[in-house]
């Protein structure tokens, strides 16, 4: 045991030998009158969360916490902030298999349609709807078979010991999982029909076809014309238009879309740990917030949304989560009863590996922000999805002109249990009036949004370094430093830290325990 802890120890040495070694930082200070010199200190910037823990007092606590309740085989989709209950969802044939279904009685089940709420531009002198959603049918499934299949998602407590709310709503999310998707089939025709209700009142009855078939996992995915007839021109209004759409010959086949026009604010917003509480980085908690206990709101973000609505009646709200598909109708359910209206977008059955996976959010903010070159986009999430940590500020520098602002939850400042680093370096560079790390959604108040450009809120300190955040033994501090809002860092110049150095010094950390 002890030969493998120093065949360990000599190789995170000999990592460390082979990183350059940090630039020493250069403090401007003013100058003042001779004083005594004191003992050496260690400067440290504060970090973006207020209450700091102390990491060196907590770190026995915190490892072993966090592997007595994932593991020692950690796995990929941890570090990226991606719970295994999300993944790995059965479809098809497993589903098939597992509730022991045979040709017949999977022929007389009634073909079902996840019609997702899409979005549509306007070009070619029409307004382009894109359709997507999945195909399937739903088993007959007993309820012993679904308090059985329901349990495998949860951890220390059983359906039969939920409140019956809970059991109910538990075996509500396990029926939607265990569907059947209906691949290479052609999807009926879809209908459309004037919105009743705010936005609503325009265009003409019809229908249209799309043109394939679906994918081997039963979705589709397309940008389809529509009779534009009685619709305002994309192109010569600000003002956001619904209409109604139908997936015929398919029962919960109903979505409303949204006609976005080429100029105005799109605020794409995450929905765990921002705008419910999920704690998707505590396994148990966050299995049972997901599968049994109702959807609450986190703080007031309901109040928040719900100004920037009505300040902005022509703002288009986009939600996008990178969870699967099957769980999107809870998910709608809940935006619908607590927050404004909008599109939709989830991850399709055909990206259902982890490398995919941890692409989809790239992909489908892409995919929005090509669609409307000449919109600006609000973008709100937490600091707790490393995709999140990526993407956003990949596509400030990459779309400079289109984003507005960037807002994200620092979810371990307010909760001790959410104890996986995340990763700042991406926003470096980034003016700071694009972005800002809070911690309450009343931080959120007084500021416009869409009007100068100016997302940073002065009373909620920063802080920012630039690297991992939340490392043990404060690691990571050598990072180049933002500028704050009380000014703490100004004048402070630093090299890069050697990211890929903390990070393998903390997974050496955690893995010591073993050895």
């Amino acid at each position: 045991m002890s030969s493998m802890r120093n065949l360990f120890a000599a190789s995170l040495l000999a990592f460390a030998a082979a990183s350059p070694a940090p630039t020493a930082r250069n403090i401007r200070a003013r100058e003042a009158a001779p004083v005594p010199t004191g003992s050496p200190v260690q400067w440290d910037p504060t970090k973006t969360y207020k209450n700091r823990r102390d990491i060196i007092d907590d770190i026995q606590s915190d490892v072993n916490g966090v592997l007595s309740r994932l593991g020692s085989d950690i796995p990929s989709y941890v570090a990226s902030g991606i719970p295994n209950f999300f993944q790995d969802f059965p479809t098809g044939d497993k589903v098939v298999s597992s509730l022991g279904l045979d040709d017949d009685q999977l022929a007389a089940l009634p073909t079902q349609a996840l019609n997702i709420p899409p979005y549509a531009n306007f070009s070619d002198g029409a307004w382009n709807v894109r359709f997507h959603g999945n195909i399937y049918k739903q088993p007959n499934t007993s309820t012993e078979q679904l308090n059985d299949l329901a349990n495998v998602f949860l951890i220390d407590t059983s359906v039969e010991d939920l409140p019956q709310n809970q059991a109910d709503q538990a075996r509500n999310v396990t029926a939607a999982i265990f569907v059947v998707q209906q691949g290479n089939v052609n999807v009926s025709p879809i209908s459309i029909e004037p919105f009743d209700g705010d936005h609503g009142g325009v265009g003409v009855a019809q229908q249209v076809t799309l043109p394939y078939e679906t994918t081997d996992q039963g979705d589709f995915d397309v940008f389809l014309p529509i009779n534009s007839e009685g619709l305002a021109r994309g192109n010569e209004t600000q003002s956001l238009q619904k209409i109604n759409t139908w997936v015929g010959n398919t029962t919960n086949g109903n979505a409303t879309a949204y006609l976005v026009p080429d100029q105005g604010l799109t605020i794409i917003s995450d929905i765990d740990d921002i705008l419910r509480i999920t704690k998707i980085y505590d396994p148990k908690e966050g299995l049972l917030n997901s599968f049994a206990r109702p959807f609450v709101a986190w703080e007031n973000m309901p109040e928040i949304y719900a100004n920037w609505s009505q300040s902005l009646p022509d703002a288009h709200f986009h939600y996008l989560t990178t969870l699967p598909e099957q769980v999107t109708r809870n998910y709608e359910e809940f935006i619908y009863n607590t927050y404004p209206a909008g599109s939709f977008d989830t991850r399709p059955l055909n990206f259902s590996d982890i490398s995919a996976t941890l692409a989809i959010r790239e992909f489908l903010l892409v995919k929005i922000f090509e669609t409307f070159p000449q919109r600006k986009f609000v973008l709100v999430a937490d600091t707790s999805n490393s995709d999140v940590m990526k993407d956003y500020p990949m596509m400030a520098k990459n779309y400079p002109d289109q984003v507005q602002c960037i807002f994200l939850r620092n979810t371990s400042a307010t909760d001790d249990s959410d104890h996986f680093p995340y990763d700042t370096s991406g926003f470096e560079g980034i003016d700071q009036n694009k972005y800002m790390f809070f911690v309450h959604a009343d931080d959120l108040k007084g500021i416009n949004i869409a009007g100068d450009s100016n997302c940073y809120n002065q009373s909620v300190p920063q802080n920012l370094t630039f690297g991992y955040q939340g490392l043990p033994f404060g690691i990571g501090n050598d990072a180049a430093v933002n500028g704050s809002a009380n000014d703490t860092s100004a004048g402070i110049e630093s090299a890069t830290a050697s990211t890929g150095l903390t990070f393998f010094a903390f997974i050496g950390l955690m893995f010591w325990q073993f050895l």
